[in-house]
């Protein structure tokens, strides 16, 4: 599934007009926040991480910074839905994407998407290729038009 999904990945990045060729590999695994952070020597708070929840039977994707854990209930009600945890085959199943790989590109575009405000700290940020091995770099506004997702503040607080 990887390369399959790596390469909707990059499809995905050159429909919205970003450099494809920017992806990066590291063998040893980029599968977390701090993992990906140690492997490109930058703060856990630039890797923007996706994490996907249920609203029913339909995915919902967060992108938050790698720093912060997301506020389901703030989430769930920036979407007016009740969410729950998303298992690992409703992941696969839902994005084509392994756990560890979810990137915000490349998946079913009627997905609903909303991304930590955040990460507009950062001039550019770190997501998921699809793979739990591959990465890219993005500005917040880059990420934005990328996924068509909703900027909220979904950091769960305290």
């Amino acid at each position: 599934m990887s390369d399959a999904a790596l390469a909707r990945v990059r499809a995905a990045l050159r429909a919205a007009g970003l450099a494809d060729g920017l992806i990066r590999e590291f063998p040893a695994g980029t599968a977390t926040a701090a993992d990906a952070a140690a492997a490109l020597g930058c703060d856990v708070a630039a890797i923007a991480k996706s994490i996907v929840f249920r609203a029913g039977d339909a995915p919902v994707l967060a992108i938050a910074s790698g720093a912060n854990r997301v506020g389901k209930s703030r989430l769930a009600a920036v979407l007016g839905a009740k969410l729950a945890p998303a298992s690992p085959d409703f992941v696969r199943d839902a994005t084509g994407f392994a756990p560890g790989g979810v990137s915000p590109a490349g998946h079913d575009p009627a997905m609903r998407i909303v991304i930590d405000r955040d990460l507009f700290a950062f001039a550019e940020v770190w997501a998921a290729a699809g793979t739990p091995r591959h990465v890219f770099p993005v500005t917040p506004d880059g990420l934005v038009r990328l996924t068509g997702g909703l900027v909220a503040d979904i950091r769960q607080e305290g």
